[in-house]
Formats: C-alpha cells, structure tokens, sequence
C-alpha cells in the first residue's frame, strides 16, 4: 500500500509549528484540485488521506452525489473511510487534495479554522503545474479562501457557491477558477442535503459524471 505520510514533516513538526502530515495527492489527469486549510489534528484521523476525521462529511458527499449513497466509501463497523476505494476514486475521476498552508499554529487544541495561524502558505502554482488539465481550484472554508485570494492577489473573497477567474495563473494550459464550497465540517450551519447539491453543481459544471439526482 502507498502511504500518503509525509514522514519528513511529521518529524520536524516542533516548538507548535506543524508542517504538513501529508504528500500533495495530484493524479495526472485532475480536473479539480481541493484545497482545505490544513488537517486536523492526528489523533483526529480515521485513516492517512484527506479528510480523515470521521465526522467530518465530505466522503460522505462524494458518496451520495457519485454512488447514490453517502456510506459508500464508510466502513460503518470499523468507523474509519475506506481509503483504498477512496484513492482509486480519485484517480479515476481526476480529484487532486492539498492544503492552502504548508505549516501552521493551533491557536487552541482544536480543529477550528478559526485558531489556525498561517506559518507557510503554499505554493499553489507549483501545484498547478503538475496539473496541466486542472480547471478549477475549490476551497470548502474561509481559512482555505482568504489563503488562496492572498496568495493569487485576489481583491474580493468570493462568496459560497460562487465562483471566480484566477487570472494571475501563467503557464498553464487551461483556464482555471476559484470555487468556494461550503465547509464539509458538521459544524458549518448547512443541512447535508444543501451540501451535496452545491458540490454536484460544481461537478456538473466542469462534466465530471455523477449519480443521477432522486426525483
């Protein structure tokens, strides 16, 4: 099995400074690249990939908008994520995963984005140009967002469910946009259902097949 660790980082992580826990996950043929914040804290994972905190919904939106089933990709007995059908997922869909933030603080001992301090932002056009078919960057939280539009010099933060034109991208192959999601956190205030239809709008958007929608 391929392990996602970064082992490097986790051993230099000291003195409050987090570097990131896991490799850049950027199949060839990637059409989205999901950029979160950073992940939580380890003791908070059910598996070595991202998104790993079990409560956390966003395997279960890529279940119910791809499979017609939020539990696909849930191991309900053994309360973790199947990583292996997850990653070949991925893989086969085009779906690329990093953070906007490379190493950070935890203001509080929590997962909050909020009590998150920016050390290391990252460097996303990197990222880019190991993507060459990528169309459209997601951020799912305002942590993620204000990063992302520091970084590309973006005036105004776009609202959730809207998108905007990344211009300041050179080299690269395709056109790309910004599009901020909702947070896949329950703690962010939306119902389940609202979630999934917001990411299957994206999806649709840039033609990556999905379930289709009941009713």
């Amino acid at each position: 099995m391929i392990s996602y660790l970064n082992k490097e980082n986790i051993a230099r992580s000291k003195d409050g400074v987090e570097y990131h826990p896991l490799i850049p996950f950027l199949p060839e043929n990637a059409k989205v690249l999901f950029l979160g914040s950073f992940p939580p804290q380890r003791k908070r994972w059910c598996m070595d990939f991202y998104y790993p905190n079990f409560i956390n919904d966003h395997w279960r939106i890529e279940g119910q908008i791809f499979f017609g089933d939020k539990n696909h990709f849930v191991d309900l007995v053994g309360k973790r994520f199947k990583i292996d059908e997850i990653v070949a997922f991925c893989q086969e869909k085009g779906l690329a995963f990093f953070d906007t933030s490379t190493a950070i603080r935890r203001l509080q001992d929590n997962a909050s984005d909020k009590f998150l301090e920016v050390v290391d932002p990252t460097d996303i056009r990197t990222l880019l140009q190991q993507l060459p078919h990528c169309r459209v960057i997601v951020t799912t939280g305002e942590k993620a967002t204000e990063t992302i539009c520091a970084y590309f010099g973006i005036p105004v933060i776009p609202k959730v469910n809207t998108a905007v034109s990344v211009s300041s991208i050179t080299h690269h192959p395709s056109s790309i946009s910004l599009w901020r999601l909702p947070s896949s956190s329950r703690a962010y205030p939306l119902s389940f259902d609202k979630k999934v239809e917001a990411y299957r709008q994206m999806f649709q958007a840039i033609h990556i097949d999905s379930f289709p929608k009941a009713g």
